[in-house]
């Protein structure tokens, strides 16, 4: 990594900084608690997870819609558990989780303490897949809004990492030039060979302890990017 060369840097949101897990079981249990869901949360997230997130591919690749990832992931996993619910009761849980899950907005430890540090020596993005209004409420509400130039969201820009357009799109409002640009995230297909494809620099925050190839530039914490940058 030529750390010479980077004037701005680009972060995911979700499972990079902000700490998606803690603050969506969060908002978990008040939804379960209003609607009165006779379930046991850490046995519904423990088949959510993975549910969800097989459902975020799914949603990057086009096959399903915003309804449909909202819907089908919380379907999936009551099925697991037997619990049938009439759809409309479905979408009422669905819109529910979505406005609780910005109520809460605890951050990965040092998110804080690393923005601070590399604003001083870069100008630092926003690039997410996630919803426009769900994602601006989290950057505002956690109070880490201040330290980023530009947010670039997939419902602004109508396509999803890792498609090229979104990450030119991010670069443009930027000003910023792709081999001055470096990519921090947490998926390794959406962040990591969306941005490389573009030609800008990659730090993969390995969140999910996976296996890369040599090449890539990993971190397993925040703290560990000032031996990057």
């Amino acid at each position: 990594m030529n750390n010479r060369n980077i004037t701005d840097v680009f972060f995911d949101l979700d499972h990079t900084l902000w700490d998606f897990d803690r603050n969506s079981r969060l908002a978990f249990e008040r939804v379960f608690s209003n609607h009165k869901i006779a379930l046991d949360v850490n046995l519904f997230i423990a088949n959510y997870e993975p549910i969800n997130f097989n459902y975020w591919k799914l949603f990057r690749e086009d096959q399903v819609s915003k309804e449909q990832l909202r819907r089908g992931r919380l379907q999936d996993t009551f099925d697991k558990f037997k619990m049938k619910f009439p759809l409309a009761f479905i979408d009422t849980i669905a819109e529910s989780y979505i406005d609780e899950l910005p109520v809460d907005n605890y951050l990965f430890e040092g998110t804080e303490s690393i923005l601070e540090y590399l604003s001083e020596k870069y100008k630092l993005h926003i690039i997410t897949n996630g919803f426009e209004d769900v994602q601006h409420l989290k950057l505002i509400n956690s109070g880490i809004k201040k330290f980023f130039s530009t947010i670039t969201t997939s419902e602004e820009v109508g396509l999803k990492k890792p498609n090229p357009v979104i990450f030119k799109t991010a670069l443009k409002k930027a000003n910023a030039m792709p081999e001055s640009g470096i990519m921090i995230g947490d998926t390794f297909e959406a962040d990591i060979l969306g941005a490389e494809a573009v030609g800008m620099q990659t730090l993969f925050y390995n969140y999910r302890k996976e296996k890369l190839p040599a090449r890539y530039k990993v971190i397993n914490s925040l703290f560990e990017i000032k031996k990057h940058l």
